[in-house]
């Protein structure tokens, strides 16, 4: 069997690792990959984004499986583009993806099913979102409509803060044409989780609970990253609160697709905010998780194949997904300065140090080969996850992998998983 993955982050390589176990041994290349997936799979001078050239690689080659990783060829089309070639991708289409690639499509899905999630209004001029604003009051939220690579959110505790961001999205043109249209978002208080569910148009599975760390530094400060680091599962979300979401966000979303004909196939996440009247949702993306994949495929009992391609052939079925009773726990590592500004082309030292800590898996994120060595590429660099009888014996070998690995400004947040532990 021959799969194609597409990405080159810590979900794609933790998509290949999964992959590379399956009892099918499949033949893994992936576009374009980084250095840990060079260890298990052919990488591709393929960008994610270049979707013209994967449908050519894959016209030719002829995967049995295509997995799309990032949202970006997803709303570019990539599935559609694929499909029409006679190709199986696991993923959702173009219509499907606006889920993620318009948080203003996404919130009229939400508000036509009932779906419980923020207030909001949307702007495109300043003016009046300034005066929304400023009649409002804060705390508020301000999100750019489009993709912004996880940034494209401010949590404003502040009048001037809100202001700052909406100026910054519609005049300064921060996040691109991504922040042409804004959501300004009533504030919800309380613990966030990421609630993730397979889908093949009509049934759901939900995946493991996860808890991801938005911002840079510790004890949740500093500016909004991709994902300082995960943990799985997430004690905030009770076995009691599981089946409600599953029925009021999933099966009420998937049914107000499938009433505009959608038919929503792949993975489709949920950021969803416990607050005191029950959860609501934040946002919607329509792909896996980073870093939530890193901490919720390593629990995997079985094989992640057929439950992709139930997605594909409308067969989904719960006991296709099944765990282990271990927790995980994934830290970021990032490069100095991240998210702004970052130096690239560190060399990194300890992996293999790290990798024979128990339980230990390092996923490459920011990485590539050069002359036999691994350099640092990008901001998130690499999720170093373990597992562990429960969250603290897994964050312990987390960070003990975590001390084996140094590269020139390497950072991360030391309070993975910490939320877990409050009042016990």
């Amino acid at each position: 069997m021959k799969v194609l993955v597409i990405g080159g982050g810590g979900r794609e390589h933790a998509l290949v690792w999964t992959l590379a176990r399956d009892s099918r041994k499949p033949r893994i290349f992936c576009a374009p990959g980084n250095a840990g997936t060079a260890e298990l799979a052919t990488n591709l001078n393929v960008g994610a984004e270049d979707v013209p050239a994967i449908v050519e690689w894959a016209r030719v080659n002829r995967p049995d499986l295509t997995v799309v990783g990032p949202e970006a060829p997803l709303c570019a089309g990539l599935v559609d583009a694929l499909e029409k070639e006679g190709l199986r991708v696991f993923g959702p289409s173009r219509a499907a993806a606006q889920m993620e690639g318009s948080k203003v499509f996404a919130k009229e899905i939400m508000t036509a099913a009932g779906v419980p999630t923020a207030q909001s209004s949307t702007f495109t001029e300043v003016a009046p979102a300034l005066a929304f604003v400023r009649s409002v009051g804060a705390p508020i939220v301000i999100k750019a409509e489009g993709l912004a690579a996880g940034k494209g959110v401010t949590v404003c505790t502040t009048v001037a803060e809100a202001e700052r961001a909406v100026r910054e999205s519609l005049e300064d043109k921060a996040f691109g044409e991504a922040g042409a249209r804004i959501l300004v978002e009533e504030f919800l208080d309380g613990e966030e989780a990421s609630i993730l569910a397979l889908s093949d148009g009509a049934h759901v599975v939900m995946l493991a609970s996860a808890q991801d760390h938005k911002r840079i530094f510790d004890g949740d400060q500093g500016p909004n990253t991709g994902g300082m680091g995960a943990y799985s599962p997430a004690p905030v979300v009770t076995a009691e609160i599981l089946p409600v979401i599953e029925r009021e966000v999933f099966g009420r979303t998937l049914a107000e697709l499938r009433k505009r004909g959608i038919t929503y196939k792949g993975v489709l996440y949920a950021g969803i905010m416990m607050t005191r009247n029950g959860p609501k949702v934040l946002e919607f993306n329509c792909r896996f998780g980073d870093p939530e994949t890193q901490v919720i495929l390593p629990r995997l009992a079985g094989d992640l194949i057929p439950a992709l391609e139930a997605c594909i052939d409308g067969t989904l079925r719960p006991e296709l997904v099944t765990y282990k009773p271990e927790s995980c726990v994934c830290v970021v590592m990032a490069a100095g300065g991240y998210p702004g500004t970052y130096r690239k082309g560190q060399e990194i030292h300890g992996l293999a140090e790290a990798a024979r800590v128990k339980d230990a898996v390092v996923f490459h994120a920011g990485t590539k080969l050069q002359e036999g060595r691994v350099l640092t590429a990008g901001g998130r660099v690499l999720g170093v996850t373990a597992l562990g009888k429960g969250l603290k014996d897994a964050v312990a070998q987390a960070y003990a992998a975590v001390d084996k690995i140094t590269f020139d400004g390497a950072s991360f947040r030391k309070d993975i998983a910490a939320k877990a532990f409050k009042g016990k």
